[in-house]
């Protein structure tokens, strides 16, 4: 149960979605965005989030697009992350959301809703810093495509009010030699204790992680590192451990130490199989 009322508007518009974000702004009002809401309702019930008002995204059409347009992919925010797997027109987008959450979970959780998580994790965010993902956002009446990196630092973020609108993707990414591999602490549906993903572009690895530290990243030192082809891989792996961009996580799901040891036998299987194609 939610312990608060609160507003529901469901805009039919990007330009009106930012418009009454910004009208309850004027009233003095805590007003969200609302995709799937999984999150929103989870954390209200144990009042660990509060709003005055949400604005539901699903309404605006730009929000449901899943398709190919040229040579582009284009996935809308409120897209859910079953739909996605379905759809099988992004392999490693598709594999890695699957590992998210139960299936019945999957239907109302969106891809929008978890690049933007409270929770660490983000898992879904992984594929789209591999590929040089693009991301279309409303800012008042206008609409801009930016690079998924120049909003996305340990997570996305936007000026107050904007909407993040659909992922955009060149077609030339996505039937890219692959992996995508995720341990949990107990059963195959869980937090990660390492969550990556991983593709071969050029004749190199590029790889991107999650529950490693405390916000999913790319890292092109690490990149250059696992590149390394005159060191043994195990070498390159333990390389690595000492060039993560922060601590490595210790909490309820795993210790440091456990998630150290997770990590360099995920990383040695990642490149195990993607140096075949390299």
């Amino acid at each position: 149960m939610i312990a608060f009322d609160f507003e529901y508007c469901k805009p039919s518009s990007a330009a009106e979605a930012v418009e009454t974000f910004n009208m309850f702004r004027e009233q003095g009002k805590n007003a969200m965005y609302f995709s799937g809401g999984t999150e929103i309702i989870t954390f209200a019930r144990v009042n660990k989030l509060r709003a005055d008002a949400v604005i539901d995204i699903k309404g605006i059409p730009e929000c449901n697009v899943l398709k190919l347009h040229g040579n582009q992919l284009v996935i809308g925010a409120a897209v859910s992350l079953n739909k996605i797997t379905d759809s099988k027109l992004f392999p490693l987008l598709g594999q890695t959301v699957k590992k998210i959450a139960d299936h019945t979970s999957r239907n109302k959780i969106t891809i929008g809703g978890n690049m933007k998580s409270e929770l660490i994790y983000k898992e879904s965010v992984l594929p789209l810093l591999l590929v040089d993902a693009k991301v279309k956002i409303a800012n008042g009446s206008e609409e801009e495509i930016v690079s998924l990196d120049a909003v996305f630092n340990k997570e996305i973020k936007l000026n107050s009010g904007n909407v993040l609108l659909q992922i955009i993707i060149d077609t030339s990414y996505i039937d890219l030699p692959y992996v995508s591999l995720k341990r949990t602490k107990i059963s195959k549906v869980g937090y990660p204790v390492v969550s990556v993903a991983a593709i071969v572009k050029d004749n190199r690895i590029r790889v991107a992680f999650s529950g490693v530290c405390d916000y999913p990243f790319r890292s092109s030192e690490i990149e250059t590192i696992v590149n390394d082809s005159s060191l043994p891989v195990y070498e390159r792996v333990e390389k690595v451990l000492a060039h993560l961009p922060s601590k490595i996580v210790d909490d309820i799901q795993a210790s440091r130490k456990y998630r150290s040891f997770v990590l360099k036998n995920v990383l040695l299987d990642t490149l195990s199989e993607l140096e075949m194609v390299t």
